[in-house]
């Protein structure tokens, strides 16, 4: 087998990457499809976080647009990304991976608090983690939470998963002569303002020296690839 250049990774999800093709909802096939991707990068012998959104259940910004209290809607979203994380797990669990879901805000009856040093143990033993509830506090988003939980853990690398095979400077699927990077700075995405990570979680990559890979997960062989390092998606780093 060859050498892997990650060993730990934390991967990022949207919400909706569980809501199939309308985008709502949690879609049980998506949800194997994701699992199985998460099997095989387990098996290669990868230590494998998970950070998931709320966009399929929750969307805060149609509360917010009706008056509703930011935290509110925050706190609501944080509660959805916990519905997300126990689809995942059950995903996984039938599949055979050992998964245990951590909860930035305590729910003892189907989470496990989070701990940073028990989560890393879980994953020393070969556990898959999946973190729910964002960090727990509003006005942060859950591109926030995988940033921060990412560098509690010591992974080496935020794995964020999209549908498109990286960044570009334009939307490809509106304009055919998009330009897509291989690789950018922190900087170039901040100042061009590309849509990779929110500028919060971006910034303490940066801080951190945390390298962002933006990637098709869809696609059946990226994330294998790119545990091997060979080009896949677009770096983000120093």
């Amino acid at each position: 087998m060859a050498e892997l250049k990650y060993k730990r990774i934390l991967l990022k999800l949207s919400g909706e990457a569980l809501g199939g093709k309308s985008g709502f909802g949690i879609d049980v096939d998506e949800a194997e499809s994701i699992a199985s991707r998460i099997k095989e990068v387990r098996e290669m012998g990868v230590d494998v976080a998970v950070v998931i959104g709320a966009g399929n259940l929750w969307r805060g910004k149609q509360g917010l647009e009706r008056g509703m209290d930011r935290s509110t809607a925050d706190y609501m979203g944080m509660l959805a990304t916990v519905m997300n994380a126990m689809a995942l797990m059950d995903a996984l669990e039938r599949q055979g991976v050992f998964t245990r879901v951590m909860s930035a805000i305590e729910m003892r009856a189907i989470a496990e608090p989070y701990i940073r040093r028990r989560a890393i143990r879980h994953l020393e033993k070969g556990r898959v983690v999946v973190f729910g509830a964002g960090t727990g506090n509003p006005f942060f988003s859950t591109d926030t939470a995988a940033a921060l939980r990412a560098t509690e853990i010591d992974a080496q690398v935020v794995i964020k998963a999209t549908k498109v095979d990286g960044v570009y400077d334009s939307d490809p699927k509106k304009n055919p002569n998009a330009k897509k990077f291989d690789q950018l700075s922190y900087i170039d995405v901040l100042n061009r303002r590309l849509e990779v990570m929110d500028s919060t979680a971006i910034t303490l990559c940066m801080e951190n020296n945390l390298p962002i890979l933006v990637l098709n997960l869809w696609d059946s062989k990226a994330l294998l690839s790119a545990l091997r390092g060979e080009q896949v998606g677009t770096l983000v780093t120093v």
